[in-house]
């Protein structure tokens, strides 16, 4: 789960020409249709490898904790791809870095085809996240612009939704997608790869028709790294957001990677589709709760969120002492719900702190902190499942991330009843 709002706002600008200003509008409207299906069918890569994660540990041989490591592996890489590349667009143009990341990610889906070994498996989530990263943040942008020149008349909150929803629907349709390659097909390990090799191209094919939105007249800039910074004053507010961000994408982390552990080893229930299923409901609740209740307002979506998230962990630890997947599903589906809630809070709390001209490297630091939730936790995880049992482990998980989430959402409480600080604001 990544977002563009850090990005400076580029105006779309189209480049003098013959064609006339319908037939402008329309290449925009169809670029615009492009951009959405290439970004879904590039989220979608990122999950792929969540069902098929127990078929490579009974292929190579390794511990439970190389997986956790295999799918911190994908969340450093989207780190790298944000404040390395995630901002060149407004530089580079949009469609160079579409292309750019579609590359990249089928450069990954040829390394997860051809090479099964755990080294190369490493290096192959590392590169998908790099090109994840790049591209969420460029392909939002793009998204925004061409349906500015395509439907000038139009609501202009319609792009900023449907890159939303295409984002975390793309994640949740992943796993749901390797499930169902895989649950009755033969070769596992190639097949959801094969597929997505092929719609990737196709993927990249389309977008080398889709109009540019970004045009410079004057010396570009030079390049530089995606800055992160707090101002002082702001960061008691930041920080709670932030552990608050953490901990929420903690939670996403530990289902998208041990989902298929605990569901084929504790539960006993080996079945891909299941596993996919499960992580496509996690995602997909987060994406139904920002649809139907983005609009709230942030007190009552941080009340809400600490609701779900603390249900969602205590169903997890019921889960794992009762060996119970009915339950785990449940669990999955609250968690999800609430980390969607409190993730936005976090990112409207990172917005309203920053000050003008430093939005983006504000938010950049909201992020960095939810993919260091995503990553460390995570390995941590799968390092005391290495001695002990998984239901003991999952009960202590949910324990300490409970406490996290209980202290930190009752920080940005406070923060948000604080005078200086009306929710209003955030």
């Amino acid at each position: 789960m990544t977002s563009s709002a850090g990005r400076p706002a580029t105006t779309p600008t189209v480049p003098a020409g013959d064609a006339s200003e319908e037939g402008t509008a329309r290449a925009h409207r169809r670029g615009f249709g492009v951009v959405a299906a290439a970004f879904l069918v590039l989220m979608a890569f990122a999950t792929l490898p969540t069902p098929l994660y127990p078929a490579y540990q009974r292929l190579d041989g390794f511990p439970t904790v190389v997986i956790t490591v295999i799918f911190a592996a994908y969340g450093f890489g989207v780190m790298a791809g944000l404040y390395l590349v995630g901002h060149v667009s407004d530089v580079l143009g949009r469609r160079p870095v579409l292309l750019a990341a579609t590359a990249v990610e089928l450069v990954s889906a040829v390394m997860f085809l051809a090479l099964h070994d755990t080294a190369s498996l490493l290096v192959a989530r590392f590169v998908c996240g790099v090109g994840i990263g790049a591209v969420t943040a460029t392909a939002t942008a793009h998204l925004a612009e061409l349906h500015a020149v395509g439907r000038p008349d139009a609501d202009p909150g319609v792009a900023p939704v449907v890159a939303g929803s295409v984002n975390t629907g793309g994640l949740a349709l992943g796993s749901l997608a390797a499930g169902l390659l895989t649950e009755w097909l033969p070769h596992p390990l190639e097949v959801p790869y094969a597929v997505w090799v092929v719609v990737l191209v196709a993927a990249f094919l389309g977008l080398l028709t889709v109009p540019e939105t970004v045009h410079h007249d004057g010396p570009r800039p030079r390049y530089r790294p995606q800055k992160v910074a707090v101002e002082p004053a702001a960061r008691p507010r930041f920080a709670a957001a932030a552990v608050a961000a953490a901990a929420a994408f903690c939670v996403l982390g530990l289902f998208t990677s041990l989902t298929a552990s605990f569901v084929g080893g504790t539960l006993g229930v080996r079945s891909r589709l299941v596993t996919g299923a499960v992580v496509f409901g996690v995602i997909g609740a987060s994406a139904l709760v920002q649809a139907l209740l983005g609009r709230r307002s942030p007190a009552a979506r941080l009340r809400m969120g600490t609701v779900l998230m603390t249900a969602g962990l205590l169903l997890v630890a019921a889960a794992a002492l009762l060996t119970s997947l009915p339950v785990f599903v449940v669990a999955g589906l609250a968690c999800g719900a609430g980390l969607g809630l409190l993730f936005t809070v976090g990112l409207a709390t990172a917005g309203a702190v920053a000050s003008e001209g430093r939005r983006g490297e504000t938010l950049a630091g909201m992020f960095l902190a939810a993919y260091a939730g995503i990553t460390v936790p995570v390995i941590a995880t799968g390092v005391a499942l290495t001695w002990f049992p998984a239901p003991d482990v999952l009960v202590a998980f949910a324990a300490v991330v409970l406490v996290v989430v209980l202290v930190s959402t009752t920080l940005m409480r406070r923060h948000l009843r604080s005078p200086s600080t009306s929710p209003e604001r955030v």
